[in-house]
């Protein structure tokens, strides 16, 4: 796509930058690393912490939003923040057990996220960067699944080639349009609303796949979505000032 779209010196023109290689390569293992506990955690029986994990990472963001780039909290973003917090703490406690995977994902996300901010690249090419400087190794991982007997081409059917094409563009999608939006919105908005996903799986996980929503994740799921309605307030409060204070 991006050698469709945009000209060779402009393909060129980030890694030049001063930091760009070790920026994108950088963001590139942490993205990986994300995915690969991800996965791990999915198909190991530990649903719990990966989405657990997805909860805590908002919290994060909006911390290192604060911490590395000042970003300010006014007393609503605050009370929301600690009654997210609440809600994460609700399922920690409920966990029964120092969550190790829910923290390497929140983590390592967040600090993707604190890079993309910095950088300010166009998504697309932050994206082909991300993927290419992890390409070598990556070949060199599928080239011994394949020795091994265990890789797609020897194991797999159509319909796993064609659900592994879906999830590659599924997958690149959300990181081009948060990629876009590091560039053009606060770190703490953009950690408020990675809270939307984890409730759209909880959601399905509930209506679609009939899992028990217990006390410990409603619980939870009450006290996040009290701390996203106080930040919409504050956002709205936010606006209507400024759009006051412009027409002043």
């Amino acid at each position: 796509m991006a050698l469709i779209i945009y000209k060779p010196k402009e393909i060129l023109a980030p890694i030049k930058e001063k930091g760009g290689i070790i920026s994108y390569l950088s963001s590139g293992i942490l993205i990986s690393f994300n995915w690969g506990i991800y996965i791990w955690a999915v198909n190991n029986g530990h649903i719990l912490q990966a989405s657990m994990g997805y909860y805590i990472n908002p919290l994060i963001t909006i911390v290192f939003g604060v911490l590395f780039f000042k970003e300010r909290l006014n007393g609503y973003k605050t009370a929301a923040l600690i009654i997210a917090g609440l809600g994460v703490l609700v399922m920690l406690i409920g966990a029964g057990q120092l969550p190790v995977i829910a923290l390497s994902l929140a983590l390592s996300f967040a600090c993707y996220g604190v890079i993309k901010k910095r950088r300010k690249a166009n998504a697309i090419l932050a994206l082909l960067y991300e993927t290419a400087f992890l390409l070598p190794i990556a070949l060199i991982v599928i080239s011994y699944m394949e020795v091994q007997n265990m890789g797609l081409l020897s194991q797999g059917t159509t319909t796993h080639f064609v659900l592994i094409a879906l999830a590659g563009a599924v997958t690149a999608i959300p990181l081009l349009l948060f990629a876009a939006a590091a560039n053009r919105v606060d770190l703490t908005t953009i950690g408020f609303i990675q809270y939307v996903s984890p409730t759209i799986s909880l959601l399905l996980g509930v209506l679609l796949y009939h899992e028990v929503l217990d006390a410990v994740k409603l619980t939870a799921f009450v006290f996040i979505w009290i701390a996203l309605a106080i930040y919409v307030i504050s956002e709205i409060k936010g606006k209507s000032k400024k759009e006051i204070e412009e027409f002043i």
